[in-house]
């Protein structure tokens, strides 16, 4: 079973307790420690067969990052940085956090750049997610009518964070090794 790379990046703190929580599923020989890209590398990452992104999106649709205020780096630094990382062979599994209420115009649109981003360079992702039971008007993150990965408002409907990841990875276990 190979071993699975977990990378986020928060603004708020939101999506590296979602991160760290979907770490405490698994043993450390099945999963790496959730890690911030600000603290990694193109070569760490790349040295994974298996990932987990996660990403929150930030008022106007933005990749978190240094120039949105997010702790210490995010996204919109390290995607360039990825450029020449090969996700040929790669499987990908992507979750986002975003307010359907205040942004409803980008909804989770970072997850949908992030997702653009491993598809043009080779790889396969998985864990698709209805769009059902969101109220959004747009959202980058949509392909096909469903979104790219799992979506989670954290901010308006809380209630339903626990219950969606557990899903979550009920869905994308097979294609991770995994057994649950």
């Amino acid at each position: 079973m190979p071993r699975i790379g977990l990378f986020f990046a928060s603004s708020t703190g939101n999506t590296r307790r979602i991160a760290k929580a979907i770490k405490k599923r698994f043993d450390d020989d099945t999963m790496a420690d959730a890690l911030n890209v600000n603290k990694a590398t193109p070569a760490l990452l790349a040295s994974y067969s298996h990932l987990i992104l996660g990403t929150s999106t930030l008022g106007g649709g933005q990749l978190p990052g240094l120039s949105t205020d997010c702790m210490g780096g995010g996204w919109e630094e390290f995607l360039p940085q990825l450029k020449e990382v090969d996700f040929s062979g790669k499987t990908v599994a992507i979750f986002g956090l975003g307010n359907q209420d205040k942004y409803p115009d980008e909804f989770v649109d970072a997850m949908g750049e992030i997702y653009h981003f491993v598809v043009a360079r080779g790889a396969k992702v998985v864990g698709q997610w209805s769009a059902d039971g969101y109220d959004f008007i747009a959202s980058k993150a949509l392909v096909d009518d469903e979104f790219v990965g799992l979506v989670l408002d954290h901010e308006n409907q809380k209630i339903l964070t626990d219950e969606r990841v557990a899903t979550w990875l009920k869905q994308i276990a097979p294609e991770f090794g995994w057994v649950l």
